[in-house]
C-alpha cells in the first residue's frame, strides 16, 4: 500500500484511514458533515498527492496531446488549463484529468490515481512517434485548498510574491515559479487552488495551513463535495467502456476541426446525434433516504435508468444521484427510486446541485 509524504500527519491527526486506489488515505478527521461545511463556508486542505503529475516535453509535444485528449489542447495559450478525457480505441472513457500548457513545449497532466499505470503506458506507447519525453513526477505532492476563503490563504504556503501571482490567476490557469505550481483548479464546486509543490515542502506548507485555522478534510468530504457539485468520479460514473457522450461530458469533446483525428473519434462520432442515446440526469429525493450507486431509477412503472453515484447532500440535507437514463426522462419530472422494495420519489434535475455554497437546481 502506498502512502503521501504527509502520511504520518495524517495519523497525528487521527484520521480514519482505508484503501483507496492502492494508497492508505484519510477518509477523515473526526466528522466528514464538518469538514464537509468547512470547504463550503470557509477553507479545507485535503492531501491529494495520490494523484499522479505527469511532465510530457519537447518534440511534437502538441501533436500527441491533441492525439490523445479528446480536449483540443491547440486551443490552450501558455500558462491556461482544460479538463478532458482520455479516451481508448474504442471511444470509452480510459481517465478524466486536467491539461495544463506550461509553454509551447511542455504539458502537464494530473491524472487520476487508480488510473497511474495503464495512463502512463498508453501515453508512453504514442510518445515516441511524437518525440515526447513522459517523465512521471514522482517528486512533487499535491495539496488542495478549497472553499471561499482560499484565496486568503496562500500566503502561509507559498512565498508572498507567488502567492500574491497565483491569487490574481484566472480560474483552470496555472503558474509554474521556482520548482513550485499552483492551479486554481478543484474538484468541490469552490474557489480552490491545487498547489504542487516539492516532496520536501508539502510538510511545511500543511503545518502552516492547519496552524492557520484551515481545516484538514479527507476523501469522503470530497465525495459528498464533488456529487454536490455534480462531478463526475471515475469508476463510478464512467469507465473504459463508457461512451462519454451518455455521462455529460459532450461538452469536453472538440469535434473541430473536423479533420484532427483522436483516440476514439471514429467510434463515437456516429453516436454524437443518436436520438436513442441516453444521457446524464441528476436526482433530488423527495422522500426521506439515502440514494446509493446502481440503484434502478422508474418512470411509470419501467426501469429507465441506474444511478451511477449516490449519497447524502450536507448542503441540502437530503439524497442526491447522479444517473444514467432514458433520453425521455426530463428535467422538473418526478421519478421513482427502487431501494430495498421501497419506490421513493425524486425530482430529476440539471447538476450541479450546489455551487459556491447555494443550491443550484435547475429543471
Amino acid at each position: 500500500m502506498h502512502k503521501t509524504i504527509l502520511h504520518d500527519r495524517h495519523l497525528g491527526l487521527a484520521a480514519r484511514m482505508a484503501p483507496f486506489a492502492g494508497w492508505e488515505m484519510p477518509l477523515d478527521y473526526g466528522s466528514q458533515i464538518a469538514e464537509h461545511h468547512a470547504v463550503r463556508r470557509a477553507c479545507g486542505l485535503f492531501d491529494v498527492s495520490h494523484m499522479g503529475v505527469v511532465d510530457l516535453i519537447g518534440g511534437d509535444v502538441l501533436g500527441l496531446t491533441r492525439w490523445l485528449l479528446a480536449c483540443d489542447p491547440g486551443r490552450l495559450v501558455d500558462g491556461a488549463g482544460q479538463y478532458g478525457l482520455l479516451l481508448n480505441e474504442r471511444g470509452g472513457v480510459t481517465d478524466d484529468l486536467i491539461a495544463y500548457r506550461l509553454h509551447e513545449g511542455h504539458f502537464v497532466l494530473v491524472i487520476n490515481a487508480g488510473n497511474r499505470e495503464k495512463d502512463l503506458s498508453w501515453i508512453r506507447i504514442h510518445a515516441p512517434a511524437h518525440n515526447v519525453t513522459v517523465t512521471e513526477r514522482t517528486d512533487l505532492a499535491i495539496l488542495a485548498l478549497q472553499g471561499p476563503h482560499a484565496v486568503r490563504h496562500l500566503a502561509q504556503a507559498l512565498p508572498a510574491e507567488m502567492a500574491e501571482r497565483a491569487s490574481a490567476l484566472p480560474s483552470f490557469h496555472i503558474l509554474d515559479e521556482g520548482g513550485r505550481r499552483v492551479a486554481r483548479t478543484g474538484y468541490t464546486g469552490e474557489d480552490g487552488f491545487e498547489l504542487i509543490l516539492p516532496l520536501t515542502e508539502a510538510g511545511a506548507a500543511w503545518d502552516r495551513l492547519l496552524a492557520a485555522g484551515v481545516a484538514p478534510a479527507g476523501l469522503g468530504a470530497r465525495d459528498t463535495l464533488r456529487l454536490e457539485a455534480g462531478l463526475n468520479l471515475h469508476g463510478r460514473d464512467m469507465d473504459s467502456k463508457s461512451n462519454p457522450l451518455e455521462r455529460g461530458l459532450g461538452w469536453t469533446i472538440a469535434w473541430e476541426p473536423e479533420n484532427r483525428l483522436f483516440s476514439g473519434r471514429q467510434v463515437l462520432e456516429p453516436s454524437r446525434r443518436d436520438p436513442a442515446l441516453r444521457k446524464r440526469m441528476g436526482l433530488l429525493l423527495i422522500d426521506k433516504g439515502v440514494l446509493r450507486d446502481h440503484l434502478p431509477v422508474v418512470l411509470d412503472g419501467e426501469v429507465v435508468g441506474e444511478i451511477t453515484s449516490g449519497g447524502y447532500s450536507p448542503t441540502l440535507e437530503r439524497g442526491i444521484a447522479l444517473a444514467v437514463v432514458q433520453p425521455h426522462l426530463q428535467p422538473g419530472a418526478v421519478c421513482q427510486v427502487e431501494l430495498r422494495g421501497r419506490m421513493l420519489n425524486a425530482r430529476a434535475v440539471r447538476p450541479p446541485f450546489v455551487k459556491f455554497g447555494k443550491a443550484a437546481l435547475r429543471d
